[in-house]
């Protein structure tokens, strides 16, 4: 997301830091390109239009401008301009000390809502909380049976509905059970349409009406961009959205929808939705966003999916061995497969500040199919070869080779970059460890 506007932004910052004094002519020219960059991301004419003469309006102020680091200055003004253009702070769920508190999904078919449900259960049950789903589309084919699976993945409670049920009875059966049964949240999962009808929106006002949700969220496929943002606008018209939630991040290159639906709508963005697994969704924090838009990374998002990703006690052994030099050919594979399940190594280098930069790391394509190579080639090995790498030559790595479905160039390629790691590790740790002391320790 925001990957040909973080590039735009970077040439006209470039630009800026290299003179050594700004006047209000070079800061008009580099705004212009930022309105330009805006424009071609798909952001809102209006929203646009007002962000560069608020940006405006700070920069040409004689403490920047007579600034030792001008061209640094107005960076800070953009950053802090979009932070507050995307909201501010991160919007949390309310649950308003209701229970269950219900927590209501709308937005137009296809956008999708059904997957969110669950991915918003598998989030609210990491923190501890008992989540009951519950659809309320009985038009779209298949649309029950759909959540009911999806519930069945995360652990969550689902409430099944006898066939040709009200809408609003579901809601409300479905509500007075999660309370029988102590449930903290429910989540609705409702119909969409192709377009915004009449009937549609009567029967969300029915539904709202009903249960008095805690939470009516908007979920938009960012990848429509200012159709995304014109339909939200629609929907909180209508409805009054208590927030919104942007799906398909990870596909959307340009990201127009998230910069511009806060101040179209004037409600947050809670939630973004980076993947397909129950797993990819991410609490939308303006600031961090703000930094990955100008290329700064995103280091306590990274920091917070390491912390999920690792199992405490583990980092700590982990940490032990590294101390002793007896880390593994087993310990790399369980530590290749942790990462893993932090999501597409791409994202998470992206958030690593000034990587994307890197002249080396253009257009880099991260081959994810090299980390289940990797991981079968040690999947062949026995636990003596994972143990002690010294002891495979070379008709053991025909036999890796060949159980791995690999090459035996591939198996030699990995038990270098393993022993290379290994000597790395090695001067990390000389001198008592003090590079690897608890306190340091990323994952501790």
């Amino acid at each position: 997301m925001f990957e040909n506007l973080t590039e735009k932004l970077d040439n006209v910052f470039k630009k800026l830091k290299g003179r050594g004094v700004l006047d209000e002519e070079s800061v008009g020219v580099a705004l212009k390109d930022i309105r330009m960059a805006l424009l071609e991301a798909d952001v809102n004419f209006k929203v646009t239009k007002n962000f560069i003469e608020d940006v405006k309006g700070r920069a040409v102020g004689r403490e920047v401008l007579q600034s030792i680091t001008p061209g640094q200055q107005v960076v800070k003004i953009v950053h802090d301009r979009l932070i507050e253009l995307m909201g501010g702070d991160a919007s949390q769920l309310r649950f308003a000390n209701r229970f269950p508190a219900p927590i209501m999904l709308v937005g137009l078919q296809g956008c999708g809502k059904t997957t969110t449900a669950a991915k918003i259960a598998r989030h609210l049950m990491n923190q501890k909380k008992r989540v009951s789903l519950v659809s309320a589309d009985v038009y779209r084919p298949a649309a029950i049976d759909q959540l009911s699976i999806l519930a069945q993945k995360t652990g969550s409670q689902f409430f099944q509905s006898s066939p040709g049920t009200d809408p609003v009875k579901i809601a409300v059966d479905a509500l007075n059970s999660a309370k029988a049964e102590g449930y903290d949240t429910l989540i609705i999962d409702t119909a969409g349409r192709l377009h915004i009808d009449t009937a549609l929106m009567n029967e969300l006002k029915r539904i709202k009406e009903a249960v008095n949700p805690t939470e009516i969220l908007f979920v938009a496929d960012a990848m429509t961009g200012q159709d995304a943002v014109s339909t939200a606008e629609r929907f909180n018209e209508l409805l009054d959205i208590t927030g919104v939630i942007l799906t398909k991040v990870d596909g959307d290159a340009r990201g127009g929808a998230a910069l511009s639906i806060r101040a179209v709508t004037g409600k947050p963005i809670k939630f973004i939705g980076i993947g397909e697994k129950l797993d990819a969704i991410e609490i939308f924090h303006p600031d961090r966003m703000a930094s990955r838009i100008l290329g700064h990374g995103d280091v306590l998002t990274l920091v917070e999916k390491a912390q999920m990703a690792y199992d405490e006690k583990a980092a700590r052994d982990l940490e032990k061995k590294i101390r002793k030099d007896a880390f593994t050919l087993e310990d790399f594979r369980d530590q290749m497969i942790q990462i893993r399940k932090m999501g597409p190594l791409e994202d998470i280098l992206a958030m690593i500040p000034g990587f994307g930069k890197m002249k080396a790391m253009k257009n880099v394509q991260v081959d994810e199919r090299e980390f289940i190579k990797i991981i079968a080639i040690i999947n062949s090995m026995t636990k003596k070869e994972r143990f002690d790498v010294r002891i495979i030559n070379g008709s053991r790595r025909k036999r890796i080779a060949k159980g791995s479905g690999t090459t035996v160039q591939d198996v030699n390629r990995l038990l270098k970059n393993y022993l290379e790691m290994r000597k790395m590790m090695k001067k990390l740790t000389k001198g008592g460890g003090k590079h690897l002391k608890r306190g340091n320790f990323p994952f501790k």
